[in-house]
């Protein structure tokens, strides 16, 4: 990674103070832009969503799905912790924490949508910033690309009757054709794009053009994450300023998740004996979300300034700290780790 990579998190943290900043002093101009939708999709965060994502995309040789049979063990687990796991026990947390134990202390009419935001959060594994995190703690480059292209391809088709089902149980409606159409937006063109053009690109100009015009569109996907946390914070400013007890009400579900199941997926591997190059991107992406997806859902689906949205950007504010803690944990825990995985069958 280069040097603005290595300081991310200082990006990050920079941003949303700018964006809360912003949408608390200017909140007429958050509002504005808030306004700004076509068929219930917010237009600036859907270019921004598609220019953070589409770069990223493009990495991902679905070839690589080969790895499943390779390290069949290390994907079993990601898939088991990301789809068997993660939404159900998310919607779990949210119930127990947000309709139970600080009910009394949150708005009553937002209730539901704070529930509805962390359960999209949930519903879909992370996709681009599991790079990064994989990149951390030495993990196994070519499964972490297999395990996020299996989870692309899987998203496909689970991400909306997963949220349907779960939201469905929370006794939440939500249109079909909304959810729907933010699969299709954020999840479908995307992938298609990306893979119509690494197609066209390796033809053209073989693995040189390909990165080659990866080189050139990395600045342009980090400014539009970076860009898109300034936009998310400023339509929650005026909240985020208030009601700081909130964020850390909805923060706490997060955490208990992130933690949960990323020290699941890393005990299993370790039961398995499945090598740690492979426990660690496995459990790091069963922690991690696909918070562009979950954002622009919530967006799309309860409004920029919903309870819903809101609680997909505390899963931003979150993600960034907490999984660099998870990632110390990786890497501090190999002797452990290798003293356990060694007993097991490889």
């Amino acid at each position: 990674m280069g040097p603005f990579e290595r300081h991310l998190t200082w990006w990050v943290l920079a941003c949303i103070a700018v964006g809360t900043g912003l949408g608390y002093v200017f909140p007429s101009a958050s509002a504005a832009l808030g306004a700004m939708e076509i068929a219930r999709v917010n237009l600036p965060v859907a270019v921004l969503v598609w220019l953070m994502i589409i770069p990223m995309l493009l990495k991902i040789d679905y070839g690589a799905m080969r790895e499943v049979g390779r390290h069949w063990r290390g994907m079993g687990v990601t898939l088991f912790v990301n789809w068997a796991v993660k939404p159900f026990s998310m919607a779990l947390l949210a119930w127990v924490f947000i309709r139970h134990v600080f009910a009394p202390y949150l708005p009553a009419a937002q209730l539901d949508s704070y529930v509805a935001g962390l359960i999209l959060l949930a519903a879909a594994p992370c996709t681009a910033m599991v790079f990064v995190w994989s990149n951390l703690c030495d993990g196994e480059p070519e499964f972490t690309l297999g395990q996020v292209a299996l989870n692309d391809l899987i998203m496909l088709f689970a991400f909306a009757p997963i949220v349907a089902l779960l939201l469905g149980i929370s006794s939440i409606t939500v249109p079909w054709s909304t959810l729907l159409l933010s699969v299709a937006l954020y999840i479908v063109v995307p992938v298609v794009i990306a893979g119509l053009l690494r197609r066209w690109l390796l033809r053209r100009g073989g693995e040189v053009a390909l990165q080659s015009t990866l080189k050139r569109l990395g600045p342009v996907s980090m400014a539009a994450l970076l860009l898109m946390l300034v936009l998310l914070f400023a339509f929650q400013g005026r909240q985020i300023v208030e009601q700081p007890l909130i964020i850390a009400m909805l923060a706490v579900p997060i955490l208990i998740q992130v933690y949960f199941n990323s020290g699941l997926a890393y005990w299993l591997n370790r039961r398995l004996g499945v090598a740690h190059c492979v426990a660690g991107p496995s459990a790091l992406i069963g922690a991690s979300n696909f918070f562009e997806l979950s954002v622009a859902t919530a967006v799309a689906v309860f409004g920029v300034h919903s309870g819903a949205a809101l609680a997909t950007v505390v899963g931003v504010l979150v993600e960034v700290p907490v999984m660099l803690t998870v990632v110390r944990i990786v890497n501090s825990s190999k002797g452990w780790y290798a003293a356990g995985a060694a007993n097991r069958p490889s």
